[in-house]
C-alpha cells in the first residue's frame, strides 16, 4: 500500500495503524442514503484500487457477496461485496475502491464505497465488541473506536472469509483432534467468540484444562492473579499454568504486548507463549521474535496448533 512503510511501529507497544473507510447504505426506512464508518488494521492492507468498470453487480452462486474476480497483476482476485455481506443495501457510487488484503495466506478484495485515511490508534482506546451497539450481523464487529468525532468499527474480515470458505479450513474438524494434554492447562486469549470457541473445542478434546479471554488485557490481569498465588504458594507458575495460546489483535492490549509482558516479568516469563494470528507471515514473523515468542502459528491451522502446542509444552518438561 502506497506510504504504509513510512510509518514504523515497534512490536509490543500496543499501537496499530487502522485504515478507515466507509460504506453508504440505505436508511432502514429505505428514504435516504447513511454512511457507516469501518477500519481494518493496516498489516492486513496491500493496497487500495478503484472498481474496474467491468465488475459484476450481483453475487456468484456460491455467495450473494462474492462478486466474481477482477485481475490484479498476476492475481485473479476474488471480490466481496462488504456491504453485502453486511446486509447492507449499499448504495452505488462512483470511484469506488476496492481494498485488497492478504491473511490468512489468502488475497482477497472488498468492495467498499470510499477510504478515508490511516490513523495511529492504541488498543487500549479500543473499546470491546460487546460494548458496541449495532444493528449489524452477530460476532462480525471486534470493536469500536472514536476517530475525529466519528464513530469506527474494527471489522472482523476473518469472519467474512470463513463464510466464504469453501474447503472447511476455517471449521473445526474434531475428528482429527489431537490427545496427551491431559494434567496440562492452557489461557488463551482471542477477541473472536467464533475462534475461541472452536479454540476451547480442540484444547478441550486433546485433554487440556482451559481458561479462555476475549483480550490482551483480560489475559494478562489473571496472569498477574497466578503469578501472585505462585508467590503465595512458594510454587513456579508452571504449576498452574502451562501454556498461553494468544491472538495478535485484540482491543485494550493486543497479543504482541501481552507476550512482552510475559518474557519482562522474571516469573511468569518461565511460561512458553504461542502467538496464533493470521498476520503471522513471514515478512512479519520477526514481530513474534521481537517479543520472544516461543511459537508462530497461522490462523486458520486449527487442525495442526494442538499438536504443536503439546510438543513445545512436552519439550519444557
Amino acid at each position: 500500500m502506497q506510504g504504509k512503510q513510512e510509518i514504523l511501529l515497534e512490536t509490543g507497544t500496543n499501537e496499530l495503524e487502522v485504515l478507515e473507510f466507509y460504506v453508504d447504505h440505505s436508511s432502514a426506512d429505505g428514504k435516504s442514503t447513511e454512511r457507516s464508518r469501518f477500519g481494518v488494521n493496516v498489516a492486513k492492507v496491500m493496497e487500495v484500487v478503484e472498481v474496474p468498470k467491468d465488475l459484476q453487480s450481483e453475487g456468484t452462486d456460491r455467495h450473494p457477496a462474492l462478486m466474481g474476480t477482477i485481475p490484479l497483476r498476476e492475481l485473479a482476485l476474488p471480490v466481496v461485496d462488504l456491504g453485502k455481506w453486511l446486509d447492507l443495501e449499499r448504495s452505488p457510487a462512483p470511484n469506488e475502491n476496492i481494498i485488497v488484503t492478504r491473511f490468512n495466506n489468502v488475497v482477497t478484495g472488498f468492495l467498499v464505497t470510499g477510504v478515508v485515511q490511516i490513523h495511529r490508534v492504541n488498543w487500549k482506546d479500543i473499546e470491546s465488541p460487546g460494548k458496541v451497539m449495532s444493528s449489524l450481523p452477530g460476532n462480525c464487529i471486534t470493536g469500536s473506536m472514536l476517530l475525529n468525532d466519528n464513530f469506527v468499527l474494527l471489522i472482523d474480515l476473518e469472519r467474512a472469509l470463513a463464510e466464504l470458505d469453501e474447503t472447511g479450513e476455517l471449521t473445526d474438524d474434531s475428528s482429527s483432534a489431537d490427545s496427551g494434554g491431559e494434567g496440562k492447562r492452557v489461557l488463551l486469549a482471542d477477541d473472536s467468540t467464533s475462534v475461541r470457541a472452536l479454540l476451547s473445542q480442540r484444547f478441550d478434546k486433546a485433554g487440556f484444562e482451559v481458561s479462555a479471554y476475549m483480550d490482551g488485557q483480560e489475559a494478562w490481569d489473571e496472569l498477574q492473579h497466578l503469578r501472585d498465588q505462585s508467590q503465595e504458594q512458594g510454587v513456579p507458575v508452571t504449576d498452574l499454568l502451562d501454556v498461553v495460546v494468544t491472538d495478535v489483535e485484540m482491543p485494550r492490549m493486543d497479543g504482541y504486548t501481552l507476550t512482552r509482558h510475559i518474557k519482562d516479568d522474571p516469573i511468569l516469563s518461565a511460561l512458553p507463549v504461542v502467538l496464533f494470528s493470521s498476520l503471522i507471515a513471514g515478512d512479519v514473523a520477526h514481530k513474534g521474535d521481537a517479543v520472544r515468542a516461543d511459537l508462530q502459528v497461522t490462523k486458520p491451522d486449527f487442525n495442526n496448533l494442538t499438536s504443536k502446542v503439546l510438543e513445545l509444552v512436552d519439550s519444557r518438561n
